[in-house]
This record gives structure tokens, sequence and C-alpha cells, in this order.
């Protein structure tokens, strides 16, 4: 049996879906006051991501957290400088 951090409400023994996920951030989000609409799971993603990047500078972790095959596709979800990120990856080994 898997010991998942978010259980199904349903099934116990499963994980919780990806609706089930999204309603609990939209409940989480409005109780704190914020629009439901302007955040959701994708941009809790790219944040944890956006955050992990800004503390450490290493872009090739990034990739392989979100499971990109090329840097270039995850420089870009970030929003960073080409020639930057690249030069990080190049200092970077794993």
């Amino acid at each position: 049996m898997e010991d998942f951090v978010f259980p199904s409400r349903v099934d116990q023994t499963r994980h919780l879906s990806t609706r089930q996920y999204a309603r609990l951030v939209d409940e989480w989000v409005t109780a704190i006051g914020l629009r439901p609409e302007e955040y959701g799971t994708h941009s809790l993603r790219r944040t944890k991501a956006s955050i992990i990047y800004k503390a450490t500078g290493n872009i090739r972790a990034i990739q392989i957290l979100l499971g990109h095959s090329k840097i270039e596709n995850t420089v870009r979800y970030l929003g960073v400088d080409i020639e930057d990120a690249l030069t990080l990856a190049e200092k970077t080994e794993i």
C-alpha cells in the first residue's frame, strides 16, 4: 500500500486525482481571500520551480524536476534570459 501525501477522498489506497487537487487549490486560494481564477495547480508548479531556480541558479535541476527534455523549454517556461540560463547550465555538474 502506498503512503500518499494527499490520499484520495474516495479510496484511501489511491492518490488524489488531478481534479480533486484542483478543487482543493481553489478552496485554499478562496479561503485566504484570493481570486481562484488567478491561481491554479499549474501556476503553483511554475512558482515552485521559479523559487528553486532563484535560490540555486541551477537550471539543470529545474529541467529535471519539471521533466523537460530540452533545457531551452525550461528556460522558456521560467522566462529567464537564454544566455544566462545556458551559462548556468554549462557550469552545473550533475
